[in-house]
């Protein structure tokens, strides 16, 4: 079968790290070279766990630092894309780095220019490990389906969708992952921000009464479910070579308020719910429009995939169990 090739673009973010650390465990792929592109200096904690794997540094905006794969590491047999400038309200206030970044013109523009054999191109709507703000749908019904209409409600959703585009109109194989809200244990090298179920654990640990909404629903996923996902497709990717040209959302089976979250947490942790002050998402001005209602229905992902994600108590019991 040969070196199968993976390449990680954002590697060293949350799902980055985690999906470097399954490829790189070997037992559930054919993938045999791996390397992973990042755009700040990776920590050292994660290059010593890593220590076959090849890294690389990209800039996404200009593309420079795509030759250097080309010459180190070759074309890759899979590319997951996992960068992305995340937050809702930076991409509000700097438009055209959102653009720049999340619509990825020079990650595509590199995989044209490989002759012969295509790539496959994994590319995830959102790789943020905290709480979202949006989508690429609107927010205005329940339990989305792939093919309803997208009508993004600001900037942040609007390069999503761009990128969508972008990716269905040139690359010949690729599946598009929209990703809800990803949650689970910490990476290898922590990442610098808060994770939602770390962080709602916290809180509440501390006794003092906190705001959550009960308005804005969500399907939140576990991360090694979403790791499962991207690893079946990799692996019929280069086990089955027939095309792939897929569009699925990939989201946890609950639909759920930060309120049923926090509930959840409360719930498994012994805290007093009392803790738990349900108010209006409009009660807050987060600086950027969100939608009140993103849930999605993943019956596609299951029946093409085989890939049934845990539901949100197991998947928190299990972050909750992991130092």
């Amino acid at each position: 079968m040969g070196k199968n090739k993976v390449l990680i673009v954002g590697g060293t973010g949350y799902l980055g790290q985690h999906l470097l650390q399954a490829f790189a465990d070997g037992q559930t792929t054919p993938f045999h070279d791996i390397a992973f592109a990042h755009h700040s200096t990776p920590p050292q904690k994660l290059l010593d766990a890593l220590p076959h794997s090849l890294s690389f540094s990209v800039d996404l905006r200009s593309g420079s630092g795509f030759d250097s794969i080309s010459a180190s590491f070759g074309q890759p047999d899979v590319v997951v894309n996992c960068a992305a400038l995340s937050v809702p309200r930076a991409c509000e206030v700097d438009p055209e780095a959102a653009m720049s970044i999340n619509v990825p013109t020079s990650l595509v523009k590199w995989l044209l220019s490989f002759k012969g054999k295509s790539t496959l191109l994994i590319h995830l709507s959102t790789d943020q490990a905290d709480i979202p703000q949006l989508s690429v749908y609107e927010g205005t019904k329940s339990f989305y389906k792939e093919e309803d209409e997208v009508r993004p409600v600001n900037v942040y959703g609007k390069s999503k969708l761009e990128a969508e585009k972008l990716i269905s109109a040139r690359c010949s194989n690729f599946a598009i992952l929209r990703s809800s809200i990803i949650y689970g244990p910490q990476t290898i090298s922590p990442v610098p921000k808060f994770l939602p179920i770390q962080w709602i654990d916290s809180v509440l640990a501390k006794g003092n009464k906190v705001d959550f909404f009960y308005d804005e629903f969500r399907c939140p996923v576990y991360v090694k479910d979403v790791v499962a996902v991207i690893q079946v497709l990799a692996t019929r990717w280069v086990t089955e070579s027939t095309p792939v040209r897929l569009l699925l959302n990939l989201g946890g089976p609950d639909r759920v308020s930060r309120v049923q979250m926090a509930e959840t947490i409360a719930e498994i942790r012994g805290y007093d719910i009392s803790l738990i002050n349900p108010v209006s998402a409009s009660s807050v001005d987060g600086g950027v429009k969100s939608p009140a209602d993103i849930s999605m229905d993943i019956s596609k992902l299951v029946k093409t995939l085989n890939v049934t994600p845990i539901s949100f108590k197991d998947g928190v019991k299990l972050t909750l169990a992991e130092p």
